[in-house]
């Protein structure tokens, strides 16, 4: 069994894992899926964790576990399904992530995201991405939802990036900018969306920054970062969506608030992976009907723009 496919229980350190993936080899995967799949998805969606109930909407499914899909690495984390769903969501053909890949799993950030780059080979245009994160904004609460208006990658401040190396002019240009990774026109259908839901008072914007885990961050650092700017911490996404741009998607992401960063020494609680999902199934519901009602709307804004 190759490294692509088997669970890491440690960074490998051999010629597959430290290579990237050649436009070609990402092509097969692709390939592989076309061959099976007959719907050409515009709007692929990544669950977060506890969030893999959003891909339990699809009909007509179509599951590809994710050590089936040629060069496929495999999601290790309780609460990540680890397949593929294609089918439709609200009558619209989608592409879902139920399960993604961490850097904390023993993957490089390039392969962490590399899924994205399937998506656009298979046709996706538009990617909604999904998270669990830590609450930093003192106005946040669990439960809440954070659309993420931005990011600090605190990562690539240390040079880790998912484009590092070599650059594939098809994939996308050398120095992609990320002014506005994430889409205006979609943050505001998201707000018009929440507030004919009836949520608005739990949906919020903010910034959002992944960290490398697995560990949660200690006082001093959530300090740091909520001093720079920084509303919820995660350990996921940033990569994904400047690999999403550097392609040319356009991007949607929002985070679950699933606990309250700890800032204060003399406050007991710790986080913990089991609060997390169980705050994601416990708003399964209105996560559900928030997603579905944004692939409608960003299907109802890829048919006008193609008027």
């Amino acid at each position: 069994m190759s490294c692509a496919r088997k669970i890491l229980s440690e960074s490998c350190l051999c010629k597959e894992c430290l290579e990237k993936y050649t436009f070609e080899a990402l092509q097969e995967s692709a390939q592989y899926l076309l061959e099976r799949v007959p719907i050409k998805p515009k709007i692929g969606i990544i669950c977060g964790s506890g969030m893999g109930n959003i891909a339990d909407l699809v009909t007509n499914r179509l599951i590809f576990p994710y050590e089936d899909v040629p060069h496929f690495p495999v999601s290790t984390v309780h609460g990540h399904v680890g397949q593929l769903v294609f089918g439709y969501l609200e009558g619209i053909p989608v592409m879902c992530m139920q399960g993604r890949f961490h850097y904390y799993e023993g993957y490089p950030l390039w392969k962490c995201a590399m899924p994205v780059r399937v998506m656009k080979l298979v046709g996706v245009t538009y990617l909604i991405a999904t998270n669990a994160a830590g609450g930093l904004n003192p106005k946040f609460k669990v439960g809440d939802i954070m659309m993420v208006k931005d990011h600090v990658n605190m990562m690539g401040f240390a040079g880790n990036n998912p484009l590092q190396g070599p650059n594939d002019d098809r994939f996308g240009p050398r120095f992609p900018p990320m002014s506005k990774a994430y889409n205006t026109k979609l943050l505001d259908v998201g707000a018009k969306i929440a507030e004919e839901m009836g949520i608005s008072d739990i949906v919020h914007q903010g910034v959002y920054t992944c960290l490398g885990g697995p560990n949660y961050e200690t006082v001093a650092e959530l300090r740091m970062l909520r001093m720079i700017g920084v509303d919820a911490v995660g350990m996921s996404t940033v990569h994904e969506v400047i690999t999403a741009r550097h392609c040319d998607l356009t991007v949607f992401a929002f985070s679950l608030i699933t606990n309250q960063c700890i800032v204060d020494y003399e406050d007991l609680g710790e986080a913990n992976h089991a609060e997390v999902v169980d705050v994601g199934l416990s708003k399964q519901f209105v996560i559900q009907e928030f997603v579905s009602r944004m692939v409608l709307q960003i299907k109802e804004i890829y048919s006008a723009d193609r008027k």
